[in-house]
């Protein structure tokens, strides 16, 4: 699997002639275009082939969307047997037994005591249009209309959803108040830990509470279980279960974001399922289609207020992707694929930990089953630490002495060179996180333990190519 052979003449002009044009003609909005210059042509599991004849390994994954990873066998079937049987392709919102069959599917998938009382709705087939579904449903429910979400969100970005995104977005609605999400590595309060947890819920309480925060009662809370281009965050299942706690309390609706955590991605079917919590509404897509267009919100049957068409998408009866969506849940869940996820995710997250010690430029290591992420940052010990994270400025210190609490500042340019490293190798990651540093590993539930040690091995050829070439020295690729 040689990206560094020579390519035939004609396919590299091809190949070199598909990116011209499309850098020509395509708009200035595309994103994974720009940092992944190649054409895939052909795909099979984890390997994708392009225009050019040289291939890689995809951790991408269709960011998230790929469960069983490129054609999968019985996705594929799935699809043909639908075509074979001149069924609708398309058929809005009625009725069609394949849409019941990926509904019965589905619903055998969620927690149980959210199943038997739940409502599915489908509207277009992103997330974002899920998301904006799921918002429109708590705001006519409950008459209110403020949404509460955490620093680092995603939700998808259409320009009613970017009210709930707290990421590094242009959404500056007051309607959509961000609480701090909790983490260990870059902690909002400097504690880390079961403390960091215990902060951070104590600051959404007061906020819920306290009179003069200037807060009216919301709408919902939407929240990632893993947050995922906030960076590979996982939630700590203590604070959420004490969200769902505040939110139950109070009337509030709790909206659970599984777009891109669903699936068995996380090591459970729902990562909601780590903490035990049930959300009053799910939001799901990416994987649930098998790699198809597919999106829906879950929602408890006393939600179900909106008046028919107040919510609809034009492309919500998509038959293919039903029942691709309906063969992948099957296969994953038959298959306790989360189970694998969880054992070989952990497996993995170990080796990278044991890299981390070779190399001080990677911060933190962190995820849950095959969703992984490592932070790189700046070790040169004259860079001062990231400040938004030091102990001193957050709790009051006003002493002259340098902040000297906290990691290291974040390292985009490390971590954009790593990821052109791991192309140069054969290896599809892509970056999130605070200042794009995170690198970020979502490879198939089918992930063998062969593969997995290929992509380990080539990701930490990259590194150190990566961290030579920023220090002046030049590196040609491995053959692979």
């Amino acid at each position: 699997m040689a990206v560094t052979d020579t390519a035939p003449a004609a396919a590299t002009t091809a190949h070199e002639g598909i990116l011209r044009r499309q850098s020509m003609r395509e708009s200035a909005a595309r994103t994974y275009a720009r940092s992944l210059p190649i054409v895939p042509a052909r795909a099979r599991g984890l390997t994708i082939e392009g225009a050019d004849g040289r291939r890689y390994l995809d951790c991408l994954s269709g960011a998230g969307t790929l469960a069983l990873g490129h054609n999968h066998p019985v996705v594929l079937e799935a699809i043909k047997k639908v075509i074979d049987s001149g069924a609708p392709l398309h058929a809005t919102d009625l009725a069609t037994p394949v849409k019941d069959t990926f509904i019965t599917e589905l619903f055998e998938t969620l927690p149980r005591q959210f199943a038997d009382r739940a409502r599915v709705q489908f509207c277009g087939p992103t997330g974002k249009d899920a998301v904006e579904a799921a918002l429109k449903l708590v705001r006519t429910a409950t008459g209110r209309d403020r949404i509460l979400t955490f620093t680092g969100a995603c939700h998808d970005l259409t320009a009613d959803a970017l009210t709930g995104a707290g990421g590094a977005t242009d959404a500056r609605d007051v309607r959509t108040p961000r609480l701090p999400y909790p983490q260990d590595y870059r902690c909002p309060f400097g504690a880390g830990g079961a403390r960091g947890s215990e902060l951070a819920g104590n600051w959404t309480e007061s906020f819920l509470d306290d009179p003069s925060s200037g807060v009216v009662p919301p709408a919902g809370m939407i929240l990632e279980p893993v947050q995922g281009e906030g960076g590979v965050i996982p939630g700590p299942d203590a604070w959420l279960r004490r969200m769902r706690k505040l939110t139950a309390d109070r009337g509030i609706p709790l909206i659970a974001d599984e777009v891109q955590t669903g699936v068995g991605r996380t090591g459970a079917f729902w990562a909601v399922e780590h903490s035990g919590i049930v959300p009053d509404v799910m939001v799901l897509s990416k994987a649930i289609g098998g790699s198809l267009p597919l999106a829906v919100v879950v929602y408890r049957s006393e939600l179900d207020c909106l008046e028919p068409g107040a919510h609809v998408g034009t492309f919500r009866g998509n038959q293919l992707a039903m029942a691709a969506g309906a063969a992948t849940l099957a296969h994953v869940r038959e298959n306790r694929l989360a189970e694998r996820a969880a054992e070989l995710g952990a497996r993995m997250i170990g080796r990278l930990r044991g890299l981390a010690a070779d190399h001080p430029c990677i911060g933190d290591v962190r995820g849950r089953g095959l969703m992984m992420g490592l932070e790189l940052v700046d070790p040169d010990p004259l860079a001062s630490p990231d400040p938004l994270a030091c102990r001193e400025l957050l709790t009051g210190s006003m002493s002259d002495e340098p902040c000297t609490s906290g990691p290291f500042p974040a390292a985009p340019a490390l971590a954009a060179a790593v990821r052109r490293e791991c192309l140069a190798r054969g290896l599809i990651v892509e970056l999130g996180g605070r200042h794009s540093s995170v690198v970020c590993l979502l490879p198939p539930l089918t992930l063998t333990d062969e593969q997995a040690e290929a992509v380990l091995d080539r990701l930490a050829d990259a590194l150190s190519a990566a961290e030579r070439a920023l220090h002046g020295r030049h590196e040609t690729p491995h053959p692979h």
